[in-house]
């Protein structure tokens, strides 16, 4: 008599690996050892993106080296842009979304990667630092497309948080919304082994290269129980402002929830696999995106109203806790920020974890082969 192996279904509990990079639990999110709230409030989003690819804090000397270079690798090539100048039509008028759109330009991308097919070190490196500059261009000019007006060029003056808000808008961000979405983008950088971090290790555990890789984690995070989860989040929550109205009527804001519940309706933005007890960058964002919404007006602090009215109903009669996707949401949506871009931002951040994991599979790598528990019909003949 055999045993079947014991498994988990989604591999709930499953330690699958090592790794220096991150470590996730209910009290803590560190990144090499620093804890996410003194990152949040000290560290700017170059500084921990030079920590989870190169290992270390950067020096002044450092970062200044790292940030010249991230600008140097902001353009991109002619193939590239001749895909995303087709981008705003695939969207406007097929079946494409951002996501879909991100993917492909950075598939592109690699095919014009001079080191692409270079697994060292060195080279992963290198397209680490390509992948991180390159990215927010291909946000920015996606949106143009989308938006039918010309490619906006990035600004070497700005910071990555800054330019990433210029390409799509044209227009000069604020100092309170440049921190605002670095912060955000500090938080979205890392989180272990998520599905879409599992995804690029286990391409890049075949020995496949950094853009494959990266190519495979963005449709991964495309999904909205991942990184779609902020878009649907927002989603959500204008679908409530659409049934009941603007003015955050409780007892129609708890009718509303009371249905979804009895329907069994997976509200989006709640719950996590580790952070049973709250995600704890969500009150960060939250803090954060609450004071911009009070300085663009009561129609902005009046969707956070709503979005708190919802967030105490599902802990206090369901336990459930929201995590970051849920500030996120409102927090974009008030920064202006179009629904479909919140997933590909995700990206322009948390390409920093994907290109360190990556790099880490590839300096101590074993095959992810994991075996799978047969539930099929017992053996039978074919002519029977």
């Amino acid at each position: 008599m055999t045993t079947a192996p014991t498994h988990a279904k989604g591999l709930e509990g499953v330690i699958a690996g090592e790794t220096e990079i991150c470590k996730v639990e209910q009290a803590a999110l560190i990144y090499r050892g620093y804890e996410i709230a003194d990152l949040a409030a000290n560290a700017s989003f170059e500084e921990v993106a030079y920590l989870l690819l190169v290992g270390e804090k950067p020096t002044p000397d450092q970062l200044a080296a790292f940030k010249s270079e991230l600008v140097a690798n902001r353009n991109l090539a002619e193939p590239v842009l001749k895909f995303l100048r087709s981008s705003g039509d695939l969207v406007n008028h097929h079946s494409a979304v951002p996501m879909d759109i991100l993917r492909t330009a950075v598939s592109i991308a690699g095919h014009m990667d001079q080191d692409c097919q270079d697994n060292s070190p060195e080279a992963n490196l290198k397209k680490s630092k390509r992948l991180l500059a390159k990215i927010p261009t291909i946000i920015g000019h996606m949106q143009n497309s989308i938006d039918r007006t010309d490619f906006i060029e990035q600004d070497p003056t700005l910071s990555h948080s800054a330019n990433l808000l210029w390409m799509m808008t044209g227009k000069n961000p604020s100092e309170e919304a440049v921190k605002v979405m670095d912060v955000s983008l500090v938080l979205y950088a890392e989180h272990d082994y998520n599905a879409s971090t599992f995804t690029s290790r286990v391409i890049s555990g075949t020995l496949s290269d950094m853009h494959g890789a990266v190519t495979g984690a963005i449709a991964a995070l495309k999904g909205p129980l991942h990184g779609g989860a902020n878009e649907a989040a927002m989603d959500m929550l204008a679908e409530i402002r659409t049934d009941i109205g603007h003015e955050n009527d409780e007892a129609k804001i708890n009718a509303w929830m009371q249905s979804a519940f009895a329907n069994k309706r997976k509200l989006m933005g709640f719950g996590h696999r580790v952070y049973k007890n709250g995600d704890h960058r969500a009150p960060i964002l939250h803090a954060l995106g609450r004071k911009a919404a009070e300085a663009r007006g009561d129609d902005f602090v009046k969707l956070f109203e709503l979005g708190e009215s919802v967030q105490n109903i599902m802990e206090t009669q369901k336990n459930i806790f929201p995590n970051v996707d849920f500030p996120c949401g409102m927090t974009y949506f008030t920064m202006g920020i179009p629904v479909p871009q919140y997933t590909p931002i995700f990206v322009a951040s948390r390409i920093t974890g994907w290109c360190a994991h990556i790099m880490e599979q590839h300096a101590n790598n074993r095959l992810i082969r994991p075996r799978v528990a047969y539930i099929g019909p017992a053996p039978r003949n074919w002519n029977d």
